[in-house]
């Protein structure tokens, strides 16, 4: 996630995650380390993790605004959905798992899993699924 994305509703994201005990470890889409406001962020997880396991879900912030950054994260929530892994999508990153997922889902935030989607409008419903997943 970016410093000053806007999730509308469910306010400060990263924070509510991480007050359920998340601990967020970035993938890139990209070649390399994400650089926003002169600050590295150095990815510290794969794709290979998901498919071994070591993740409880994929957070997908959304954001991705060509073609290359939208296949691959595409290619991720596809994975992540392959290994029974939740998808929390928020802003436009929802329409994005929801095609993967085969649903229909807007709202300024879903989690999607094999069990269907929930739809996410405030930070309370994030912090209660988010607490189920960890």
């Amino acid at each position: 996630m970016r410093r000053g994305m806007d999730f509308g509703e469910l306010g400060d994201v990263e924070g509510a995650l991480r007050a359920e005990g998340v601990g967020l470890a970035p993938i890139s889409t990209g070649e390399g380390s994400l650089v926003a406001g002169g600050v590295t962020v150095l990815a510290t997880a794969t794709a290979t993790d998901i498919v071994e396991g070591r993740l409880k879900g994929l957070v997908v912030p959304g954001g991705s605004a060509d073609e290359a950054g939208l296949a691959a994260v595409r290619s991720l929530v596809d994975l992540a959905r392959a290994n029974s892994l939740a998808v929390i999508a928020l802003a436009d990153a929802v329409a994005v798992a929801a095609e993967s997922f085969g649903v229909a889902a807007e709202a300024h935030g879903a989690v999607f899993s094999d069990g269907g989607v929930t739809l996410l409008n405030e930070g309370a419903q994030l912090s209660k699924i988010v607490s189920a997943i960890a």
